[in-house]
Parts: C-alpha cells; sequence; structure tokens
C-alpha cells in the first residue's frame, strides 16, 4: 500500500521549505508531488496534514534505555515507544547499562532488540573504557564492527588525560566521534545541585560551574592536540560555552549539545527538595540559561538532545542528597523546544537543523526528504496545546519537573521505514 501525506508544510532545512505532498512506497520516499496532483494508484492511504509540519525524523543522540540490567526503569521497547511518542524516528543509547556496552555482544543485544521492537531505530552508543571505570580503553573496534555509532562513558568522566588523549587519537582512526561528559569530579566533590543563592538557601551542597567548564577546556585542548572530533554532551554553562566557541573560532573539531531543561528551568525551579530537578550537570542560574540560549541562536551549540535518564521511585523517593541524578525527555523534548520558536529565539527550520539535520550529519546518515530516501519523518502539530501529564507517559518512568506545565505543539506523527510507529490522532487518517 501507497501513503501519502498530504497538505504539510515540508521543511527540510536547509533544502525545502515548501508545501508538498509526499507519497511512500516501500519504506521509502516515492515522490514530492503538489497538492493538487491526482493520485492514480487504487490503494492508498491518505494522512491528512494540513496545518502540520513535514520534517526529516527527528533524532535524539542522547539517550539512556537501561536495558540491559536494569528493565525495572525502563526497557528498549518502552524507551522506544517513548522516543516515537515524542516524534524521533531515532535514538542513540548510552552504554551505562549493566553489563556496561563496552563488548560486541552487548552491542548486538541492542541492536537485535531494537530491531524486534520494530519502533524507532536505536544506535548504541559503546564505552570508552572497560566498565567505564575509566582504566583500560574498551573493545571500540570490535563494537565499531557489531554496529556502535560512537564512544562515551556518559556518567562519568574519563579523568586520565593520557587515556583520554589515546582514545581520541584511536576513534580519529576509526572515524567515530567521542561523546564528552564534561566533568571534574573533584570539583564536583559530591554536590547535589548548582553552587549558588539556592543551594545555600536549601542547604544542599553544591556544584560550581568550574566543575563542568574545566573538563571542556581540557578536552577543547586534546582535541587540538589529536586533531580527534570531540562531542561535548549536555552543556550548562557560560563558560563552557564560550570556551566551546572560541574553539571552533580556532578550527577545532568539536561539536556540543544542550538539553532542554538547561533552556526552560534554572537552579531557582528547585523547591522543597524536589528530586525531579535533580540531574547532572544540575540547573544553573539564570545567566547560564540565558547563556544556552544565545548559544542556540548564534550555533556554538549545535544540537538539542534530551539526555532522557529514567529512574524508578526507588532512586527518586528519597533524600535529595541520595538520590539518582536524571530525567525523563523523550516526550516532552519537542514540545519545551518549540518554545524556543515560539519566543522567537529560533526558526522552525533552526529547531529542525538542531533536531534532526545535525544530529544525522554527526552519525553519519542521510536523511534528507528526497525520492528515494527511506521514509523516517516526523509529523509535528507546532499549535496544539496540552499540559504535560506523566501518567500518560510510554516511558516505564515518571521522574519528569515538567509535570503539570502547559506547551505548545507535539508530534502528530512518527514514521520509520514508511511504517507509522506512532500518531497522535487516527482520525487524521484515512484509507
Amino acid at each position: 500500500m501507497l501513503i501519502r501525506i498530504k497538505g504539510a508544510r515540508i521543511i527540510d532545512p536547509p533544502h525545502m521549505d515548501a508545501k508538498k505532498d509526499i507519497i511512500i512506497k516501500d519504506h521509502l520516499i516515492h515522490a514530492l508531488v503538489d497538492p493538487e496532483y491526482k493520485d492514480t494508484e487504487p490503494d492508498i492511504q491518505i494522512i491528512d496534514a494540513a496545518g502540520k509540519i513535514l520534517v526529516p525524523g527527528l533524532i535524539d543522540i542522547h539517550v539512556h534505555l537501561r536495558e540491559p540490567g536494569q528493565e525495572y526503569k525502563e526497557t528498549i521497547e518502552t524507551g522506544l515507544a517513548a522516543a516515537a511518542r515524542g516524534g524521533f524516528s531515532a535514538v542513540c543509547c548510552m552504554p551505562n547499562t549493566n553489563p556496561v556496552n563496552d563488548n560486541s555482544q552487548v552491542t548486538q543485544f541492542i541492536i537485535q532488540r531494537g530491531r524486534e521492537v520494530g519502533l524507532s531505530r536505536v544506535y548504541p552508543v559503546g564505552a570508552i573504557t572497560q566498565g567505564l571505570k575509566g582504566e583500560t580503553l574498551a573493545e571500540i573496534h570490535d563494537m565499531k564492527q557489531a554496529g556502535i555509532v560512537a564512544v562515551t562513558d556518559d556518567g562519568k568522566p574519563v579523568e586520565n588525560s593520557n587515556l583520554m588523549r589515546r582514545a581520541l587519537e584511536y576513534c580519529r582512526g576509526l572515524n567515530i566521534p567521542v561523546f564528552v561528559h564534561a566533568e571534574d569530579t573533584c570539583l564536583a566533590d559530591g554536590g547535589s545541585m548548582n553552587e549558588g543563592p539556592s543551594s545555600t538557601f536549601w542547604g544542599i551542597k553544591g556544584i560550581p560551574n568550574a566543575a563542568e567548564s574545566v573538563m571542556v577546556v581540557r578536552d577543547i585542548a586534546l582535541a587540538e592536540l589529536t586533531d580527534a572530533p570531540v562531542h561535548f554532551c549536555h552543556i550548562s554553562t557560560r563558560e563552557s560555552i564560550e570556551a566551546i566557541r572560541q574553539a571552533k573560532k580556532r578550527g577545532a573539531k568539536i561539536t556540543c549539545e544542550t538539553a532542554p531543561h538547561y533552556f526552560t528551568l534554572t537552579d531557582e525551579d528547585v523547591k522543597d527538595y524536589d528530586t525531579h530537578f535533580k540531574m547532572n550537570p544540575p540547573l544553573r542560574s539564570e545567566d547560564d540559561r540565558q547563556a544556552v540560549i544565545e548559544g542556540l541562536c548564534d550555533g556554538t551549540i549545535d544540537l538539542i538532545a534530551s539526555d532522557h535518564a529514567p529512574h524508578s521511585v526507588v532512586e527518586k523517593d528519597v533524600e535529595f542528597d541520595r538520590a539518582a541524578f536524571g530525567i525523563v525527555g523523550l516526550e516532552t523534548s519537542l514540545s519545551l523546544s518549540l518554545k524556543l520558536v515560539h519566543d522567537g529565539n529560533l526558526t522552525l527550520a533552526e529547531l529542525i537543523h538542531k533536531m534532526a539535520k545535525q544530529p544525522a550529519n554527526l552519525l553519519g546518515i542521510h536523511n534528507d526528504i528526497k525520492e528515494g530516501n527511506r521514509a523516517d519523518l516526523t509529523l509535528i502539530d507546532p499549535d496544539h496545546e496540552y499540559v504535560i501529564d506523566p501518567s500518560a507517559f510510554a516511558s516505564k518512568s515518571r521522574n519528569t519537573p515538567f509535570a503539570g506545565m502547559k506547551v505548545k505543539g507535539n508530534a502528530f506523527l512518527t514514521m520509520v521505514g514508511g511504517k507509522i510507529v506512532y500518531q497522535s490522532d487516527e482520525q487524521g487518517l484515512r484509507g
């Protein structure tokens, strides 16, 4: 059966911003046609997309799926269902599973489970070091052969600078990026929120901005030393953003991401010891939040990723300093990011560039909306207003600080390889 998505505005930066209909056949984009084009095929499914925005499938390069080993928090199936519901046709999953994804067997398991689930695509990210211990390089070549797209010890920094140098040199030869969790754990010193007036008021041990920016500066230096590509995860401070901005001007092979909570919330939102506001890096100051938005606007920050980190009540319903870091984000990322458009900070094309095109470029995926490419697509309703309700999440976990927030815009439909893996309104489809 053919599928025709009819009446949408197609945005595929920088190539296209036009009102076209798209015809899907055999998992691929078969044709782009004018709205007046008459169908000659007798068996075609029409998706009424009037007033919607059709874009290349969104890609979230920073997601924790927890399987294998922590299925009580999330599984590959529930995580990919959450991804599809959030408009993501693909995600990159971090290696801090149990066992750690530091070998080809775990990589193959994740890929196979993703195929069995048949929802959004899953691209595993392997560990830099064995067991995420920061002591010995993992089996990076074997993992690449098995299907990893990058490496990281996300959640932990590689604190040994010489080991990090060797990792960068090795991965440069393999042509895979290194994702960096920039944190000086000695400076962080067991803190639980941003160091500042709010941490003092609540009596919670703080984490200074320098805990992030010191390691950003170090890894910029190592990237320039080795001429290797480095991608910085979840950037949150003004100092880090400025260091990256200057490194890019020098020609360093640097990219970076931020997450929606860093341009939406600040440490002043941490109240009543609510652990749903505890993440790493922590929510920063209003000045840092503004710096994140500035970095998104001027291109210093290349892309937006959710850092989807599901936890159960076992990890969250405890004292603030004992609670696990992290929040879920796959099902709120698009809506929160669209506020950047509604507020006039980014255009729709710029947002799609940061949530679909730049992630694809980083991973070496060709996701242009053109004939012959696979039909991984996201249909966005930019005007739908709703209140975030964690009880409706597809994710197994509910640890979000955004419960009850009113937002505008969300995913209407997600398609992977020509298959509809999520649709928000069945009345929008007719055969």
